[in-house]
């Protein structure tokens, strides 16, 4: 290190790198649990390919009643609320909020990891360069988790990896290819336009690539030529993804030089839908060009267990499951925009009938002890990250990732005999959180079992069965009230009470939240057409309630926004009672949980 730069060590439990869904996630459950964390972020703004930089949207597992809860849920919940016009910038500041609320965590913007140091199989230091202060940052710690995507610890500290597609013959997966390649999926840039009420020009920039017709984006089948990149631009039209090189090239030392290719292309295709053709879009303007690509796949780690195609299709039932996929295998074509023929459709498409378990065991270093990973760089084959590398699964691997950290720096273990002999109470953790695991179910305290509840024996059956959604039909699993009604708890001594936690309905078919279908999926928006309204809280969600212990109101909330309620009551009553006060619309209170914690 140079002498006259300044140079910062910084001690802490745990260290994230990668300031992506996955790992804001991981940091802020481990901050929640009592950990001290550095996160550790080389972009401006937190949210990797989420945020106001790329502004790809957050996809996960199909179906209405299998998406994904926890901190990505509670991420578009406050996005909702706080940001109805979905403007990215203020989804930035929403992410970032929700972060550094937590005095645990202390965020590091701008800073790239540059070199590690190493004792035997454990890391005990990372070095960072923050470029806006010129200063090096050691960050001493227990647990290192990297969630760069990119595995930037890997050739630093010897952890194995992967970097490529797997042959058919390793794994015997239906879509790997009869021999391994260096190759990957490739990297896109995006781009948002905006209606107006009048006639907008674009002149394109003299770099920007020329496309005169569609058969530039169509592959020629039986003689014909098929559009299979569309570029219906709307408020819930195309996000143009298909905008990808780089996966012939190398993801990671290429990167920069497919950026440029990249920029050629996007301009290019936008003054092929303003001025090549008849696309309908004379009033639309550019709003915004993306200059830093969104990247699908590089290194992945080598953990105690590979997860494979068969894996996913078959449901991933694994006895340590702690997060679950439900994306396609959606395999893109490494050549990206470069071939357009007959064999090089943009990607191919495999549904996955069922959601996925993904096990602990994918989430930590074979032979790195104490190395952790979250987001697409797990231990995972080519074939199989086509599936699991989506945000909002990875976002479920970084909450995953953050409770089982944070249990290891507090009972002193290694991540590999946490997954051995505390994955249960890791899964307990998730379930309490409110995050789905498909195949475990939650258990309420015995707290609750011990009260008298005046339900009847059906609807106490139903709040207390651990399934806090669908699975066939809105409404399942839940118990309906009047606004207006009590729900109270009594018991035949004095109960020490520590915690109440409800879990209402978040409109898991979402016609409350969005006018426009897109939004519907997850609330980001990329471009803005006319037709785009506000999105809005869910109206299945219970806005305003009071809380009284032996009839002396404890707790009054207000304005109410959240799917997952866990309230600090701290109190020694024989009765704690709920009164409903108002929705956020629905004319009845819809309930998933009701739980009294006693610690």
């Amino acid at each position: 290190m140079n002498d006259n730069l300044l140079q910062k060590t910084i001690n802490c439990d745990i260290c994230v790198i990668g300031g992506g869904l996955s790992g804001a996630f991981c940091a802020l459950q481990a901050g929640r649990l009592g950990a001290k964390v550095v996160l550790m972020q080389d972009r401006p703004m937190l949210g990797g390919n989420a945020s106001s930089e790329i502004r790809m949207w957050v996809r996960g597992a199909s179906g209405a009643f299998n998406r994904e809860t926890g901190m990505i849920s509670e991420l578009e919940e406050r996005n909702i609320f706080y940001n109805p016009t979905l403007n990215h910038s203020v989804f930035d500041a929403v992410l970032y909020d929700m972060v550094t609320e937590n005095e645990n965590i202390e965020v590091l913007v701008n800073t790239s990891c540059l070199d590690a140091e190493k004792v035997a199989d454990k890391i005990t230091a990372v070095i960072g360069w923050q470029t806006t202060t010129y200063t090096y940052y050691k960050i001493n710690a227990k647990i290192f988790i990297d969630c760069s995507g990119d595995s930037i610890l890997a050739p630093i500290i010897g952890a194995e990896f992967r970097h490529g597609r797997e042959s058919k013959a390793e794994f015997n997966e239906t879509l790997a290819k009869d021999v391994q390649d260096a190759r990957t999926m490739g990297m896109s840039i995006l781009l948002a336009a905006r209606e107006t009420d009048h006639q907008v020009k674009f002149t394109p920039p003299p770099f920007a690539n020329i496309y005169p017709s569609d058969e530039c984006f169509a592959v020629k089948d039986q003689g014909k030529f098929m559009l299979t990149r569309a570029h219906n631009i709307g408020t819930s039209g195309d996000n143009l993804w298909w905008v990808e090189l780089g996966g012939e090239f190398h993801s990671i030392f290429d990167a920069d030089k497919m950026r440029k290719e990249l920029i050629k292309c996007i301009y290019g295709v936008w003054d092929h839908i303003k001025n090549r053709g008849n696309h309908g879009m004379d009033n639309w303007e550019l709003d915004w060009v993306g200059f830093l690509p969104g990247k699908r796949e590089s290194r992945r780690y080598v953990g105690e267990y590979i997860m494979t195609e068969h894996d996913i299709v078959s449901g991933g039932h694994f006895y340590d499951e702690i997060a679950f996929g439900g994306w396609p295998l959606d395999d893109h074509n490494p050549f990206g925009m470069r071939k357009n023929d007959e064999s090089s459709h943009p990607s191919v498409y495999i549904p996955v009938k069922e959601p996925y378990g993904i096990p602990l065991r994918c989430t930590y270093s074979k032979n790195v002890e104490n190395l952790m990973f979250a987001g697409r760089n797990i231990s995972v084959t080519h074939v199989a990250l086509s599936s699991t590398r989506v945000m909002a699964t990875c976002a479920l691997l970084g909450q995953a990732v953050g409770v089982a950290s944070a249990l290891a720096v507090k009972y002193d273990k290694l991540p590999k005999e946490i997954a051995k002999d505390c994955y249960k109470e890791v899964q307990n953790i998730l379930l309490d959180e409110g995050v789905f695991l498909p195949h475990v179910k939650r258990e309420v305290s015995i707290l609750t079992k011990q009260a008298k509840i005046n339900l009847s024996d059906s609807e106490r059956d139903i709040l207390f069965n651990g399934f806090e959604r669908p699975k066939t039909t809105n409404g399942e699993n839940a118990i309906t009230q009047n606004i207006g009604d009590e729900l109270s708890f009594t018991f035949d001594e004095p109960k020490r009470v520590a915690n109440l936690r409800l879990c209402f309905d978040p409109d898991f078919e979402r016609l409350s939240i969005s006018d426009n279908s897109k939004m519907r999926i997850y609330a980001m928006k990329l471009h803005t057409g006319k037709d785009f309204t506000d999105v809005r809280v869910a109206n299945t969600l219970v806005k305003d309630f009071k809380v009284y212990a032996d009839g002396k109101e404890i707790l009054s909330v207000t304005n109410n926004f959240k799917r997952l309620i866990n309230l600090p009551l701290n109190v020694t009553a024989k009765n704690v009672t709920i009164k409903w006060l108002a929705t956020n619309g629905c004319e009845k209170v819809i309930l998933y949980s009701a739980d009294l914690l006693p610690n």
